[in-house]
């Protein structure tokens, strides 16, 4: 009795179903993923509590932003609230003191637009030095 041996053929292997596969789970996660939306984003802004150092400000120029979004250089009100007055007022106020800071105190119920565009009309004039007022946080 003799045995045939048999043929060595080399083994298919069908893919088609692992792509299959692979794919319907790639359609899967891109459906089931949740994207962050950037606007349900919460930001908690720090608290300031250290102290100022009075004494190594000579004679700070102070502008004041209301809830209105009105402005005051050194406790004194501007006509209107355009950029050109408040510049001009720092200009007036400061005269040639290169090396004067500003304190930008603004109001809690004042607007960012407001607060901006004190820091903005600040910087073109040259100034470096611009401080925001703050509070300490109540004791609870």
């Amino acid at each position: 009795m003799k045995l045939r041996s048999s043929s060595s053929e080399d083994p298919d292997i069908n893919l088609t179903s692992l792509i299959d596969v692979v794919l319907l789970l790639l359609v899967f996660f891109m459906i089931s993923t949740s994207f962050v939306r950037e606007s349900k984003v919460g930001i908690r802004l720090p608290e300031a509590r250290g102290e100022a150092d009075v004494a190594a400000i000579a004679d700070p120029l102070v502008i004041a932003v209301t809830a209105q979004g009105s402005y005051l250089v050194n406790d004194r009100a501007l006509l209107d609230n355009s950029p050109d007055t408040l510049a001009d007022a720092l200009t007036e106020t400061a005269g040639n003191k290169p090396g004067t800071s500003i304190t930008i105190s603004a109001d809690a119920e004042a607007s960012h637009q407001s607060v901006i565009t004190a820091m903005d009309v600040a910087g073109r004039l040259g100034y470096i030095e611009i401080n925001i007022a703050t509070v300490k946080p109540k004791a609870d």
